[in-house]
């Protein structure tokens, strides 16, 4: 085992160094680290049970850039994230070829489509059912990606602690993996993967699928996502998603965009897959579809830079008499956020 790995690291080395040594004599790097961050502040009105609350939503920063033309960096923490600072992603990655790449740290798992949004590119106030409950996985771990120039073409895949995030230290006699496809073509992009987790003993495998379209002001984007419980620990589950977005030039006042969105997402019972104290697997999250519409005016100075003004109203339609409190019913938010 070990003469294996030492000879696939002998290999690994001989490919960066004849791929590093072209592109250096060629390509000018830029060694300025980027800096970037979003703040998003809210205020929310349950429409339910007449409370309300202000929250910093997110305080994010990132910092990225280069060592050398096929090795870059990313790190990024959110300072409140509803009050508590976590560390999100720190990740190096080297280029072999200029279509061939492995990446290794903390950072979210090459699977979904609606997962992989930011505060920074939120479309709604609150993340989808796919987003949020199903699927919001980072781990710790390696994967390699294929970026062929010949095709608009992406695939990924990786292997990664089970664990959670919040502590590297223990070992470990499984892994979980992830992969992802996305395809696009004009103004169509086509996504699916295949992610199997194990976070406290059970594992879960799961599949996805989406679409994505895009044509002058409207967007409009799809996302399926099944989870299967191996030894049929829970009943299958199921989210899905589709929402569009009408957005418009602004040419008065200090607002240059305006846009409208509409969303309808739902859930069946989901379990996060860890046992309870008798080891059995419970519903952590009851089924329920919902339907979100909004508005947000921005201010946009750059790709990166700008400002957003948001409002959504949220209907949620629960199975079997469920009972909600105010996180999980009917609510307005409005929110401002900055990204820069």
């Amino acid at each position: 085992m070990l003469r294996q790995s030492f000879t696939a690291l002998l290999l690994l080395a001989s490919l960066i160094q004849s791929f590093a040594s072209k592109a250096d004599s060629t390509e000018k790097v830029n060694y300025i680290p980027q800096i970037h961050g979003v703040a998003r502040a809210r205020f929310e009105y349950s429409t339910q049970h007449g409370d309300y609350r202000f929250q910093v939503r997110n305080a994010r920063l990132n910092v990225g850039g280069k060592v050398a033309s096929w090795a870059d960096y990313y790190m990024q923490a959110d300072f409140c994230d509803r009050g508590k600072i976590k560390m999100l992603d720190a990740w190096a990655r080297i280029w072999v070829t200029k279509e061939i790449g492995f990446q290794a740290g903390q950072f979210r798992m090459p699977f979904g489509v609606d997962p992989f949004r930011a505060p920074a590119t939120y479309i709604f106030a609150n993340r989808s059912f796919v987003g949020k409950q199903m699927c919001n996985v980072r781990a710790v771990g390696f994967k390699a990606i294929w970026q062929p120039s010949t095709l608009p073409l992406c695939i990924e895949a990786g292997a990664f602690n089970p664990g959670t995030i919040g502590d590297h230290t223990p070992w470990h006699n499984t892994l979980t993996f992830a992969s992802k496809l996305s395809l696009r073509h004009r103004n169509i992009t086509l996504s699916t993967g295949f992610q199997s987790v194990r976070p406290d003993g059970v594992r879960a495998n799961l599949v996805d699928g989406a679409v994505g379209w895009r044509s002058g002001r409207w967007t409009l984007e799809g996302e399926y996502m099944w989870k299967h419980y191996t030894h049929d620990r829970f009943r299958d589950a199921h989210a899905y998603l589709i929402w569009a977005d009408y957005a418009m030039p602004l040419k008065s006042g200090i607002f240059n965009r305006l846009s409208f969105q509409g969303r309808f997402d739902g859930l069946t019972a989901h379990s996060s897959a860890q046992p309870d104290g008798d080891g059995h697997l419970v519903t952590d999250d009851p089924a329920r579809t919902r339907l979100t519409i909004g508005s947000t005016i921005s201010y946009i100075r750059t790709k990166s830079m700008g400002l957003d003004l948001r409002v959504n109203y949220e209907n949620y339609f629960y199975h079997s008499g469920y009972t909600p409190d105010a996180d999980g019913g009917n609510k307005l938010t409005a929110e401002i956020i900055v990204r820069f």
